[in-house]
């Protein structure tokens, strides 16, 4: 299977070559900082390849020492990017930075325990088609 992605502003463009194994939605508080939102929505595959297709000298890394914690982002738009963690051994793909439709759904939410204190029930809260008046 074939998934493209790219971030906001559209300096990078990547395509991923193979299957997700996994997909977690993750409450932990460093998720949360760096996603700006309740969880992290990410992607993992230990037999995907990544491939970019333009800006790939633009990728920053930031990784939290001492922690495992790391996430490749564009340095012009913020928006999060595909990174290879464990010595090369796991993709992580943020769910949002992909063009294509998400072919898996979420496994589970991990890291509940720091959930945010406004992430309860979020499904009673009014929905609107756009930004209401």
């Amino acid at each position: 299977m074939k998934h493209t992605g790219s971030c906001l502003c559209g300096n990078i463009a990547f395509e991923i070559e193979g299957d997700f194994q996994h997909f977690f939605l993750c409450h932990c508080k460093r998720c949360q900082k760096d996603t700006g939102s309740a969880h992290g929505a990410n992607l993992f595959s230990s037999s995907a390849k990544l491939n970019w297709l333009s800006g790939k000298d633009q990728v920053k890394t930031f990784k939290l020492e001492p922690t495992r914690h790391e996430k490749s982002f564009c340095p012009n738009c913020g928006s999060a990017l595909p990174n290879i963690q464990m010595n090369g051994s796991l993709l992580v793909v943020p769910a949002g930075s992909l063009d294509t439709d998400v072919p898996n759904k979420p496994i589970g939410h991990i890291f509940i325990d720091s959930k945010a204190n406004w992430d309860h029930e979020l499904e009673l809260v009014p929905k609107f088609d756009q930004l209401p008046q």
